[in-house]
This record gives C-alpha cells, structure tokens and sequence, in this order.
C-alpha cells in the first residue's frame, strides 16, 4: 500500500515548494566558508533597530499566547492605510493568506487562473485543494491580462496577479489593472499580490481601489522591503466579509507575537524603508551595469531582484557559482530554463557575484 493512495486527490501530485539554499546548507555540503546568499529576495540591511527593538521588548512574555486578533499590528495598518481594522487578515507571512484565500473560495471542479511564470504558491494553492490551475500565457514575461480575461469561465473563483511579479520582476502600469478590474465579473475574486510594492512609490493606487470593487483582494508582507523575513508575517487587505470568511479558516494564532510586535515598529520607520528603497536601486543599477559588459540580457524589474539570461543552461551555472560560495536561483521551475534569479545585496555582494559569474562563464 502507497500512503500516496489515502491522500487527499492533488496532494500526491504536488511538487513541494523549492526554496532558496541556506547559507548553512552550502557550507555544510561544499565546505565553502565565506558564503553570500542572493537567492531569496530578503532585505540586505537586515531588520531595523525600531524592529530588533520592539522584538527585545516584545520577548520578555514569549511564554504568552500571541494576540490572535492581531489588535495593534491592525490598528497601525488601518492607521497607515486609511482602512478599517476589519478589512485586514493576518497571515504567517502572505503566502499563509493566499492559501486561505484559495482554501475559503474554489474547491474541487474550480478554476484558478494566475500566469505563466509567476509566483509557485499559485500552483501550488491550486491543487492542494483539489481545484484546476489556469496558467495563461506570458506576454514579454509579464501578465498578459487580456488572456487572462478570455480564461474566466462560469468555474473561475480566482484570479493571482502578481504585480511587480516574481520571479520576472515585470511591472504592470495601474491604470492597466483598473480597466482589467471594471472587466471581471463580481463574483470573481481578483487577489493582487503586492509582496514587493513597498519598494516603489505607488504603494497607495491600488488601495483606494478597495473601494469601488467589491472583489479586490490586496496582499503584502513585511518579509521583503521591511527585512522581516525570518519572522513570518503578512497580511490581506479586502471587503470585510472577505476578511471575515477568511478569519473563520485561520489558525488562531498564525501571527506570532515577534512578528507583530516588530511589524508595528517596522511600518513606523520610515527612514528604513527609504534606505532600502536606495540601496535597492543603487544595487540594480550595479548588476545592470555588470550584466551589460558581459552582454547578458536580462527582464527589466521592479522588485528587489532581477533575472537574467546566462544563454546556457542555468542549472550548471548555478551549480559553479556554488563552488564560487554564491547562491542565487536557478527558475527552470517557472519555465525560465536559462535564467537566474539575482537577489539585489549589498555593494560588494553585488560586485562578488559579478566577478564570480564572469569567471564562470568565461568573461573575465
């Protein structure tokens, strides 16, 4: 007997999520010592000292159940936002609140449409519940939102749209997704996954829409232009009878009280959240930089990361650039077998990678 056969249908189908290789990890196989990681699109600068502090303070009563409401870390979004605390949902970082997004609305015989190479979650959440993935095809490696509305059928519960996407970093303009919202019929959940907003200026657009479309679902995480990673939390903005179905699902306590405590302190720093945003372009313009001398083409993003074509396969390079003690990401997974995912670091990451990719591949 196979406990594959006593799993729910789609379960025993799934591809576990992939993520980047820990520093640990690479030491421990390669014995490689001094090891830099641009894999998973974490914040160079680490978390803010608002952040550490809040999350000092906040220890002291770790032996206490989190608030499982989330009331402070609501108010402080609400606040900031111009939202009402009842449409927010709290996630273990938004990948938690996409899931309960597709867990409260499509089930067995229903669609999900989300694009060629977009986020693997979208997948993932898919068929983890027994419902039919719609991927649409890509136009210049961004969400081509025309075939995404000839997809919609009376099956459709859900659209992912990942904006700026990843693994791409593609951008679509607002007004571009305004007209693609007025085209959605009402009863199709449109999910705006917003994970790398924060690092551009237009983190409000999209927000005021909440108003005038009943439909719209908003997702962010502190886990990129915030650096809190490593502490799980994100959250959903929508209708708040969306945010009530979605509460009704939610483990109590999926936001631990670390998180919430740092995630207050972090929305806060507005200083932090500028330098990151320099630092970000400071760096970007430095692989570019680099990429163009070695006539590497790449996907122009908008995120904290950018993808580029090494013209062979992606797979070995990355492999060598392990022995280099680099670890980037290779994206054959989301059709992109020539490509690596670069996350932006500081300077002299940035520059180690650099140098350690143009040995690998001969351009030196």
């Amino acid at each position: 007997m196979s406990f594959c056969d006593l799993a729910v249908s789609g379960v025993a189908e799934l591809q576990p999520y992939v993520p980047g290789k820990p520093i640990e990890e690479l030491q421990r196989q390669y014995g490689v010592r001094d090891v830099i990681k641009l894999a998973s699109n974490e914040n160079p600068l680490g978390p803010s000292k608002a952040a550490l502090a809040a999350v000092a303070k906040s220890a002291k009563e770790m032996t206490r159940y989190p608030d499982g409401n989330g009331y402070s870390l609501k108010m402080a979004l609400a606040e900031k936002l111009r939202l009402s605390p009842e449409q927010i949902t709290l996630g273990n970082g938004s990948n938690d609140v996409l899931e309960l997004l597709a867990r409260t609305f499509a089930g067995h015989g229903d669609e999900i449409i989300y694009s060629e190479h977009a986020f693997a979650v979208y997948p993932l959440a898919a068929k983890a519940i027994g419902a039919t993935g719609i991927a649409t095809p890509a136009k210049d490696y961004c969400h081509d939102l025309n075939a995404m509305l000839k997809a919609i059928t009376a099956k459709t519960k859900l659209i992912f749209i990942a904006n700026p996407n990843n693994p791409t970093g593609t951008w679509i303009e607002p007004s571009e997704i305004h007209a693609f919202l007025d085209k959605v019929p009402e009863k199709v959940l449109v999910v705006l996954d917003e994970a790398y907003v924060e690092y551009l200026e237009q983190t409000e657009i999209s927000i005021s829409w909440l108003q005038d479309f009943d439909n719209l679902v908003i997702t962010r995480t502190f886990s990129k232009a915030y650096g809190l990673a490593g502490l799980r939390i994100g959250y959903a903005l929508s209708h708040p009878e969306i945010a009530d179905l979605l509460n009704r699902i939610r483990q109590p306590f999926n936001a631990n009280s670390l998180a919430q405590a740092a995630a207050v302190a972090a929305l806060g720093d507005e200083a932090y959240l500028q330098e990151s945003r320099q630092k970000n372009e400071a760096g970007m313009k430095q692989l570019i930089a680099g990429f163009d001398k070695m006539g590497l083409k790449f996907i122009p993003s908008k995120g904290n990361f950018i993808t580029v074509n090494v013209q062979t396969n992606a797979a070995e390079v990355y492999d060598e650039l392990l022995y280099e003690g680099v670890i980037v990401r290779p994206v054959a997974g989301y059709g992109l077998p020539q490509h690596l995912r670069v996350s932006i670091g500081l300077e002299q990451e940035n520059q180690r990678f650099l140098e350690a990719l143009s040995r690998v591949m001969g351009r030196g």
